[in-house]
């Protein structure tokens, strides 16, 4: 029976209604599916051996499928996140500086840790055990390997210590080649495509030549380092800045939680060489903006 009061009562539960703040949409609706990507540091089979199951255990924890990309250089990371099609990649510390100074709204989160709680890594060269080369001067007219224009360790930092010691690269070597990655670097000396190349080095027991010796591809031996850098700051994992923040919670819960959660996965990352992720943020690059910055100057200074 219409009563006064039931008609009362249905006009006051639709107004409450109508001015309820509207409940948000869950994230997973807006995005289904999430890509990750990895700037390369090696051919794009061991990438996908390494970080498969690290992958396969965020679309679990998340909830939605996480689709990893394997970039073809790192130019491809950063455009990738400019445009929105990568939500989450894992950058070298120059790639990821080279976004900021370029206007791609990414934001760094976690930090790859090594040994000993180590939130830095090293530039290296490296020749053949068996050359007479003993220091970088030592290679004038000879061939250069380095990695990729926005690597870190393998062009930027190279660059910036050369300068330092009075070597500009492209009159001082016969040849500067850039490999395209850490892993075709070192094979590019060991082909003797180039009598130098640069890399990335952690620790004593951890560096690229080592986990390409770990799968076969070369014998560490065959190689020496004739120059290390000072400390470089430790790579960051980042996502777009404007994606919902309670997904951006959740993708930066997944990783850090990872090393319990998925020690396997985790560790295979690096061969069981890392610690825990470390949070992140954006004013850890700021030195490295720097160096960038350093770099082009050169360029221009070359070109003009």
């Amino acid at each position: 029976m219409l009563t006064r009061r039931t008609v009362l009562g249905a006009a006051l539960a639709a107004a409450t209604l109508a001015s309820a703040p509207a409940v948000a949409a869950d994230w997973k609706t807006e995005y289904p599916e999430i890509t990750f990507a990895i700037v390369p540091a090696e051919n794009a089979s061991g990438v996908t051996e390494r970080w498969g199951p690290y992958v396969d255990y965020l679309s679990k924890e998340l909830g939605v499928k996480v689709t990893l990309r394997i970039a073809q250089d790192y130019a491809a990371v950063i455009e990738g996140q400019r445009s929105g099609e990568i939500h989450v990649a894992y950058y070298g510390p120059s790639a990821f500086a080279r976004a900021l100074m370029t206007g791609v709204n990414t934001e760094a989160f976690a930090m790859e840790v090594s040994k000993g709680g180590v939130q830095g890594y090293y530039s290296v060269f490296y020749v053949k055990a068996e050359s007479p080369y003993q220091k970088i001067e030592d290679l004038k007219g000879k061939n250069l390997g380095l990695v990729d224009p926005n690597s870190t360790s393998g062009n930027n930092v190279p660059r910036f210590e050369m300068d330092k010691m009075g070597i500009d690269p492209e009159t001082f070597f016969s040849k500067v080649v850039y490999a395209g990655s850490h892993e075709n670097a070192v094979t590019a000396l060991q082909q003797g495509t180039v009598d130098v190349a640069a890399n990335w080095w952690n620790a004593e027991d951890d560096s690229n030549l080592l986990r390409m010796a770990t799968k076969g591809m070369v014998k560490a031996e065959d190689y020496r380092v004739i120059y290390k850098s000072p400390m470089i700051v430790n790579s960051p994992v980042a996502y777009l800045a404007d994606l919902p923040a309670d997904m951006k919670t959740a993708i930066k819960a997944a990783f850090l939680e990872s090393p319990v959660k998925a020690k396997e996965a985790f560790d295979r990352i690096s061969d069981g060489k890392n610690e825990p992720w470390a949070e992140n943020d954006n004013s850890r690059y700021d030195t490295i903006i720097e160096l960038n910055k350093f770099v082009d100057a050169l360029k221009k200074k070359k070109a003009s």
